[in-house]
């Protein structure tokens, strides 16, 4: 799964990398967790790319109750277009989640110690994401969105066996405006030279933890 992320470029930088025709105002951020407005690329209606911040776990629109976007914050590659949660969001609603990297925990031994997953380049990752709009009977609309994983590639299996959908710059619009058979051939984890990985601080545990040290290669002295 994809559980926290995160992501510190600047609007402008974000606006120079995905080609946006606008970028909401954001501040860095080093553990974005489920539950909170995250960074999302969609198209618009007259094609143009723009990023605006939607709440991470998806509420399909035709759900009685949006709590459901607790258990909807991933979406499973090989069965998204079966589950009725996601299939209409994978044809008509696919978006972009830009990243700085992900954490993933690893499973043995406890505490379970977190990764950090990033490029070896610097370079911004792209998850593949799902959008969707809910609006109950009085009250404001709600945009929400899920990330789609993939099984674990050889980098990130030892650690956890699922990642989540890293999606090239060259295949950026094919996922955002292509058919949905097009975006099904995207469905693959990412190449093993894609990503690079740590430690990183167990401090990230706790959704109220912030700053760039969360990121910051992490060793645990053994004690005394």
């Amino acid at each position: 799964m994809c559980g926290r992320f995160a992501q510190a470029r600047t609007p402008e930088e974000l606006t120079q990398v995905f080609d946006l025709a606008s970028c909401v105002d954001l501040a860095p951020r080093y553990n974005l967790a489920p539950g909170t407005d995250i960074p999302v690329v969609r198209r618009s209606p007259d094609g143009m790319r723009v990023l605006h911040r939607l709440r991470w776990g998806l509420v399909p629109h035709w759900s009685k109750d949006p709590a459901i976007g607790a258990r909807l914050i991933n979406a499973r590659a090989e069965s998204v277009q079966d589950k009725p949660a996601f299939r209409g969001a994978f044809q008509h609603r696919r978006c972009l989640i830009p990243a700085d990297g992900f954490y993933e925990w690893r499973r043995q031994g406890a505490p379970k110690q977190p990764f950090y997953f990033s490029s070896p380049a610097g370079q911004v990752l792209a998850f593949g994401g799902l959008w969707e709009s809910w609006q109950p009977p009085a009250g404001d609309l709600l945009r929400s969105v899920c990330i789609l994983t993939t099984a674990a590639n050889p980098g990130v299996a030892p650690i956890h066996d699922r990642m989540p959908l890293l999606l090239a710059p060259a295949d950026w619009a094919t996922w955002l405006a292509g058919t949905p058979a097009e975006a099904q051939a995207l469905l693959r984890p990412a190449p093993e030279a894609a990503l690079q990985s740590w430690p990183a601080s167990p401090r990230v545990n706790r959704v109220q933890e912030e700053g760039p040290d969360l990121v910051a290669p992490y060793w645990n002295p053994p004690p005394d």
